[in-house]
């Protein structure tokens, strides 16, 4: 990273990797990606966009390669790009993703939590654990918990 940034600054690191059935990537995230940079809650280090053949052949692009339709604006983040993913982390996703269908690959830097993250470096901490739970995850549990109330609701009244 070339822009003076302080590695003892850093704040988590994360990835994520969006399918998109039918290969049907229009760009449409590219503003509320561009709203979190604006707001220097994120910094994208890297972004990358699959599509897989229903044959299973892949291709990766980068923004250059693809049309403005396509990305929106994302193309503006491209010169900050750390370029971190590699043949075999692109081969590793490829897996994942369904024939017939494209991705995005992004990686960013949680700016927001940089400060929280340098006060534990400083205080001797270390990052032991973390974990993410996704949101289908807690759809189902509130979901669940909602079932379970009106059940209880309908003893009570029987």
């Amino acid at each position: 990273m070339d822009d003076g940034t302080d590695l003892d600054e850093l704040g988590p690191v994360d990835w994520i990797v969006v399918e998109f059935p039918g290969s049907k990537f229009n760009g449409e995230i590219a503003p509320a990606l561009e709203d979190l940079v604006e707001r220097d809650l994120i910094r994208v280090l890297d972004l990358l966009i699959l599509k897989k053949e229903s044959d299973g052949t892949l291709e990766a692009f980068e923004l250059s390669d693809l049309d403005e339709v396509e990305i929106g604006g994302l193309r503006s983040h491209e010169a900050e790009l750390a370029m971190l993913l590699s043949e075999e982390d692109v081969n590793a996703v490829a897996a994942a993703v369904e024939p017939g269908s494209s991705a995005a690959v992004l990686v960013w830097e949680n700016i927001w939590a940089a400060p929280f993250g340098a006060a534990v470096r400083r205080a001797g901490g270390q990052l032991v654990a973390s974990g993410r739970i996704p949101i289908q995850a807690m759809l189902a549990a509130i979901e669940a918990e909602e079932e379970e109330e009106e059940e209880e609701e309908d003893k009570e009244q029987a």
